[in-house]
């Protein structure tokens, strides 16, 4: 995505000034902040296509500013931090985060990770986008909403594309790689994990049990399927 905005938000002078200029080098326009309050300035005034965003703060969490973020736009988020444990990369990606990388990094992996973000794309703009409708669920691709007896349901960014490819293709198997690419978009290198997450996400706002989904079901040792019908089949 040629000359893509991007906003760096990390507390530590030293890494935020090496990803600026970094990135600068490969053609993107960039903006940087060391605080929460900085950096929802700077993305309100910079609207920026990409953020790459720490952890931790001296005024709030990324988390939270991840969640503020994608409240107002689509914006793509990239997690930094020097958290590992499996725990904080899944709330990490459950507040809509889109990819995570650990402390140290290779400013090549991240030029990379930055670079298949960036070849997504949030809305397409194709006229065969129409509306789903599977009894009480109805998923709009234009609004990009989704409705649970009438009720809006509140997913993140990746969520939707999920929820939304899954049901574009009924009952069709899906293996998490082939996920990773067709809705991802691309080779994702870290854990395939990542799908599992955003999969449980999806089944605890749309099943009425999400220990027990019917609608985005597991098939074992391949991946997930969507049942059109979930009351007349039965769950795998």
């Amino acid at each position: 995505m040629a000359n893509a905005k991007i906003l760096v938000v990390d507390d530590e002078p030293a890494i935020r000034n090496l990803i600026h200029r970094f990135l600068l080098k490969q053609n993107y326009q960039m903006e940087s902040a060391e605080d929460g309050k900085t950096a929802l300035q700077a993305f309100e005034r910079f609207k920026p296509d990409l953020v790459i965003l720490d952890v931790n703060l001296p005024d709030t969490t990324g988390y939270q500013l991840c969640q503020q973020m994608q409240t107002r736009t689509d914006v793509f988020v990239l997690m930094l931090t020097s958290r590992s444990d499996e725990a904080d990369k899944i709330k990490g990606f459950s507040l809509g985060a889109d990819d995570y990388i650990t402390k140290p990094f290779s400013l090549v992996e991240l030029g990379a990770r930055v670079g298949a973000l960036l070849k997504r794309q949030r809305m397409v703009h194709t006229t065969d986008q129409h509306s789903l409708c599977f009894g009480n669920l109805t998923i709009d691709p234009v609004r990009r909403e989704v409705t649970l007896d009438g009720e809006l349901v509140s997913l993140t960014a990746l969520e939707f594309d999920l929820l939304y490819f899954l049901a574009s293709h009924p009952s069709r198997v899906w293996r998490r790689s082939e996920l990773l690419q067709e809705v991802w978009n691309y080779d994702y290198v870290g854990d395939q994990r990542v799908v599992d997450v955003h999969i449980g996400q999806i089944r605890r706002k749309i099943e009425g049990d999400g220990t027990q989904p019917t609608r985005i079901q597991t098939v074992r040792g391949v991946g997930y399927k969507f049942d059109p019908n979930p009351l007349s089949d039965t769950v795998s």
